[in-house]
């Protein structure tokens, strides 16, 4: 149930040409890899799927016509990346897409020379991934995740959602450095709100399982995952344990809510692949990934699942309700 558009200017500028004034793409076979965390048949990853195809077609590449786009799916740890990377290179693709640190990090080693254009990655010129957000240079270019201010807005939102949380752990993968530097937002913003905030790191689902009992101990826990593709892979561990331990929890990913998870609070991944599928576009027609500047979101979308909400004993109140993009009954 779509509620309104909350949108949020980060910096970042849309960056497109206009559709007339590209010249028709030739009937020559492209080809594109598309490295997927998620699943082949999850619902997150065929969103993300059906939105590149869909803004491809619009642009002029027909899949089995001039356009072959090969996907590697549950691409979610580095030996996966190792081996879905040679597979693709292997078929000599135009253009790489890649969702994940690890998987663009892989990549990078890998080839100097094919174009890869990322989504979702934090701090793109810390990871050096590029030069800057600017001028890329080299052959990586692409889309950031959220900027760092944004661990303060999910702490006011869980806050609002859920008044009586007093301790708030902060899960996050220590290996990608984009969630601590959110992280550190949020810790800033936690005596504004009367709460603590525990940082969490995890390499595992044990260590996820362990950090969540111990919080579910005591009344007044709370949860924050950030968008990170490491925690996309334990989501519903973390979302059945926050449910065993009655936590509130707001999540970076909005396939969090969808799936069970109490609110979201993050970017429109759908249109992060419209606007990816814009820069392969541009580089099959003979663009420079390396000139193409990264962007910054400029949409972000609150969830909240109803359902959940009740099951925890909330009573989500109708301001935050009336905020809401979707709920989910």
């Amino acid at each position: 149930m779509r509620r309104r558009d909350f949108i949020t200017l980060l910096g970042g500028a849309a960056t497109t040409w206009p559709l007339a004034a590209r010249a028709q793409p030739s009937d020559r076979m492209r080809r594109i890899g598309v490295l997927m965390p998620y699943a082949e048949g999850e619902p997150e990853g065929q969103t993300r799927e059906i939105a590149f195809r869909e803004a491809l077609t619009k642009l002029g590449w027909t899949t089995g016509r001039n356009l072959q786009i090969d996907y590697r799916w549950g691409i979610d740890n580095v030996e996966k990346a190792h081996a879905a990377t040679a597979e693709l290179l292997a078929r000599a693709p135009d253009v790489i897409i890649a969702s994940t640190s690890r998987v663009v990090a892989t990549l990078q080693q890998a080839t100097h020379t094919v174009p890869i254009v990322f989504t979702f990655i934090y701090e793109p010129v810390a990871q050096g991934f590029v030069q800057s957000l600017a001028h890329p240079g080299g052959n990586i270019t692409g889309f950031t995740a959220v900027e760092a201010s944004i661990g303060a807005k999910w702490l006011e939102l869980l806050k609002k959602i859920s008044p009586s949380v007093t301790r708030i752990a902060f899960i996050f993968n220590p290996d990608n450095p984009g969630p601590v530097q959110t992280s550190h937002s949020a810790a800033v913003a936690a005596s504004n709100f009367a709460v603590e905030i525990i940082m969490t790191p995890v390499h595992g689902a044990a260590e996820i399982e362990a950090a969540m009992t111990m919080l579910g101990r005591e009344p007044g826990g709370g949860l924050i995952v950030p968008p990170d593709g490491f925690l996309v892979a334990y989501r519903k561990e973390i979302i059945e344990l926050a449910a065993r331990f009655r936590l509130p929890a707001i999540y970076g990913f909005p396939a969090f809510a969808a799936e069970g998870g109490l609110a979201s609070y993050g970017f429109e991944v759908s249109e992060q692949f419209r606007q990816a599928a814009d820069y392969v576009d541009r580089i099959l027609r003979g663009e420079k990934a390396g000139d193409l500047p990264v962007q910054e979101p400029t949409k972000y979308e609150l969830v909240i699942n109803l359902k959940t909400a009740k099951a925890l004993g909330l009573e989500i109140p109708q301001t935050m309700l009336l905020l809401a993009d979707e709920v989910i009954d």
